[in-house]
């Protein structure tokens, strides 16, 4: 599984997500099919990473990539806040977590 695959994967999540919060809000077509569309890309590349990475992994580098971009969107797209530092902080250990799920095994000293 490439990291371009989560990447796409985390972006095709964004469109839904910000699609459907639109639609939930303010209703509409263009932002039901918005997030739709998003939804059938993460389907298109949730089958595509499994392909080669197991349920584990994927689902872990999807929830910390997902969570890292759609908080950079959502900061600067949105205008949306965290309430706390310690919310911030806990973005902070799920990007040291992605790095951990990247490294090999053989690179950790035991």
């Amino acid at each position: 599984m490439s990291l371009a695959d989560v990447v796409l994967l985390s972006a095709s999540e964004i469109i839904g997500d910000f699609g459907y919060k639109d639609f939930a809000r303010s209703g509409g077509s263009k932002a039901f099919a918005q997030g739709t569309i998003g939804y059938v890309g993460i389907v298109y590349f949730l089958i595509r990473s499994l392909r080669v990475g197991n349920v584990l992994y994927v689902n872990g580098m999807w929830d910390g990539v997902s969570a890292i971009l759609e908080t950079i969107a959502a900061y600067f797209l949105l205008g949306e806040r965290l309430n706390t530092k310690t919310q911030y902080l806990g973005l902070v250990v799920i990007i040291a977590g992605i790095f951990m799920l990247r490294v090999p095994d053989s690179e950790i000293p035991y």
